[in-house]
């Protein structure tokens, strides 16, 4: 990680909810979500909490590293409905070696949607790939 990122450093990032980020359309397979209300699906929000912890890293990666959440706790306190803007924002909290932890809010057009913390480590991409390729079906003892 190149230096300059401190605890206390802030980010934020936007983006407008789509339709297709909604409960009904989290699972093509569940009819039970199908019938839920149409609103911004806490696993998207999740997602987005981290796309945006991601962007926050960004500027600060060495050639080759990227990041990888390893840790969510996360409240959605509030319903989006699509086409509405979230923003995130996010704030290190903490840095020990290659982990970075961030407080994260998020809110919508009319005010606060959720909040938490989350945890990213550093990897180099081509260790971590091989690791991964490492794990695929059928590499992996019984």
């Amino acid at each position: 990680m190149k230096p300059g990122l401190d605890i206390g450093h802030r980010a934020e990032f936007a983006r407008k909810v789509p339709s297709h980020e909604t409960v009904p359309r989290l699972f093509e397979d569940s009819e039970l979500l199908h019938k839920m209300p149409d609103v911004y699906a806490t696993a998207y929000m999740v997602g987005f909490m981290e796309w945006a912890c991601c962007e926050h890293l960004a500027p600060f990666y060495d050639q080759g590293e990227c990041s990888l959440g390893i840790q969510v706790d996360m409240s959605h306190t509030a319903p989006t409905v699509p086409g509405m803007t979230v923003t995130v924002t996010s704030e290190i909290t903490a840095i020990e070696g290659r982990f970075v932890s961030f407080k994260v809010v998020a809110r919508d057009d009319a005010g606060q949607i959720g909040e938490g913390m989350h945890r990213r480590a550093l990897v180099d991409t081509d260790t971590f790939a091989a690791k991964a390729a490492g794990r695929s079906a059928g590499s992996i003892p019984a």
